[in-house]
């Protein structure tokens, strides 16, 4: 992917954040509690809401603050409180554009939410997602991610961070500042395992069992669920993960993170030595600053490459510190740290839909075979007529935006899902499940007769079982990307149940599913995830035996 316009990253990369927040998903909206419920945690008392057989508390401190002295370091301890603090609206998220129905984003963000079927001694699984937006938007109370038809309908407790994102949570000063930013580049993910640490201490008040946890999330977070999977801050508080649409196989060098920390120096007109002067700025000016730096994505398309990875400097992400990162999290293999922990894996069948609705790409959707060549030259040069050949071969009815659609949402999250697949099992360690998403909306990309099929991020609410018919029995409100077909309250059904049962067991599976069979390298199965599931055997294999020819898996 070439360098793009930062603006046009952060607007792409808000993904669930972005697209969550401008419309309902199809599920009602929060009405008047039941009842207040109260509970005790390590730090005092916290009141929150009762709903429709689902405990919800909101904006839970979990870290002190992170502004002041405290940017880009650690966060000051997290001093207990007197009374009952309440916990029934969302904690602030990080610094980013306004979020639609949230609090304003604020440098101290370190707020979780938990939705729970009840506060009792039972030890439920918990399931623990880690929001998309890249590495720079989105928040833990976007409403496509609600946590309330998992908890209820699936007996499980579902918690969500807000942590710090961008230049705030991840600009790299470890060579030029002193032990006190060690792991700088990482504050945003050690925020992630600072979460964790406190579902082990507390998560037994809410009746979750902490020694049975499930990390995941979807693109952006399925890139901090591939980092968590690594980290030695995190190991001791998950047991299994799931990395959606984001895999993470490669992240930020300390050489790139270095480059990107003197551009940003640069640009402010600060000489390294006077890097201190950065804690003086206004959070807003960091962020407008960080808007006009060039941006290639840390994980999206090309997370092989590692020349290209090198080179790519001007954004913020994890960095492969050595420390709090130690390795790549799966290059050149899957990290040993997590070597008893199963895996799931995989990707959305129509990715690209998404960023040509979002782009409002209406073009690409009226382009014939040679305009098809034109589009991916800049991209694929000489190996563009053998990608579109084998395209052609293996999907003979398909159109040329078809093999579009295709060939860039492989490109973008498959490749290296695949990747992630083969070096779990070349490991020798726990089971990985490679999945595709493959539920078809009908709605268009607006200004075209192309349907969306399965774009990114769709699969937010249907795993979240939020994809269901109101109950209180009105009628049933347009997914914003699902469409109006009622089929997809049964395809939400399978992926939600499939998710929660492998937080439970460590083997995902569902009633009128078929058995999934861990990956292998002789069969290669892969769970279809629609109304009816189906397993398929090598899929993909003509396209990915070209794409490993091409040196890109």
């Amino acid at each position: 992917m070439n360098i793009i316009d930062r603006r046009v990253f952060l607007s792409q990369l808000s993904l669930a954040g972005a697209a969550a927040a401008t419309a309902g998903f199809g599920f009602t909206s929060a009405r008047r509690p039941d009842e207040f419920i109260e509970t005790e945690i390590n730090t005092g008392k916290i009141k929150g809401v009762r709903n429709d057989g689902v405990n919800v508390f909101k904006g839970v401190p979990y870290g002190g603050k992170i502004s002041g002295d405290r940017r880009f370091r650690r966060p000051a301890p997290l001093q207990p409180w007197t009374g009952v603090r309440d916990a029934t609206q969302f904690g602030a998220p990080a610094m980013q554009p306004p979020r639609r129905n949230e609090p304003a984003p604020s440098e101290d963000c370190l707020f979780l939410n938990v939705w729970t079927p009840e506060n009792d001694n039972r030890k439920r699984p918990v399931m623990f997602y880690s929001h998309g937006g890249g590495f720079v938007g989105g928040s833990g109370a976007s409403q496509s991610q609600d946590g309330s038809n998992l908890a209820r309908n699936f007996d499980v407790v579902v918690v969500q961070t807000n942590h710090r994102l961008g230049l705030l949570g991840f600009l790299y000063l470890d060579e030029i500042a002193g032990p006190e930013y060690a792991g700088s580049g990482n504050m945003g993910m050690l925020d992630i395992a600072d979460g964790l640490k406190w579902v082990n201490q507390n998560i037994a008040q809410f009746g979750g069992d902490p020694d049975n946890v499930m990390i995941f999330g979807e693109s952006g977070g399925g890139a901090k669920t591939s980092c968590l999977y690594t980290m030695p801050a995190a190991a001791p508080y998950f047991n299994k993960a799931s990395i959606e649409s984001g895999p993470g196989v490669r992240m930020t060098t300390k050489e790139t993170a270095a480059e990107t920390t003197a551009m940003l120096l640069k640009e402010l007109n600060i000489a390294a030595k006077d890097w201190k002067k950065l804690l003086n700025i206004p959070a807003a000016d960091l962020l407008a600053m960080q808007a006009k730096l060039p941006f290639v994505p840390p994980f999206i398309e090309k997370t092989n490459n590692r020349e290209a990875m090198q080179r790519s400097a001007g954004g913020f992400g994890p960095v492969v510190d050595g420390v709090v990162l130690p390795q790549h999290p799966f290059d050149p293999v899957a990290p040993d740290i997590s070597r008893n922990k199963p895996l799931l894996v995989g990707w959305n069948e129509d990715e690209h839909t998404f960023f040509a609705w979002e782009r409002k790409d209406t073009e690409s959707f009226k382009i014939d075979f040679e305009g098809l060549k034109k589009k991916l030259e800049p991209r694929y040069g000489e190996n563009t007529d053998k990608l579109i050949e084998t395209y052609r071969k293996a999907n003979p009815n398909a159109s040329a935006p078809d093999v579009f659609v295709a060939i860039s949402s492989i490109a973008m999250m498959g490749l290296g899902s695949v990747t992630i697949a083969e070096r779990k099992v070349k490991q020798g360690g726990a089971p990985v499940y490679l999945y595709n998403f493959g539920y078809k909306s009908e709605k268009k990309i607006p200004g075209t007769d192309y349907a969306m099929g399965t774009p990114h991020a769709m699969d937010i609410s249907f795993k979240f079982n939020n994809e269901i018919p109101p109950r209180d029995g009105s009628a049933p409100k347009e997914s914003f990307f699902g469409g109006n077909n009622p089929d997809r309250f049964v395809a939400s059904n399978h992926f939600a149940e499939l998710w929660t049962t492998f937080a439970r067991t460590g083997k995902p599976a569902a009633k009128d599913v078929p058995e999934w069979p861990a990956y292998n390298l002789k069969d290669r199965p892969t769970m279809r995830i629609d109304t009816k599931c189906e397993i398929i055997n090598d899929r993909f294999a003509q396209e990915l035996a070209t794409w490993r020819a091409l040196g890109k898996l």
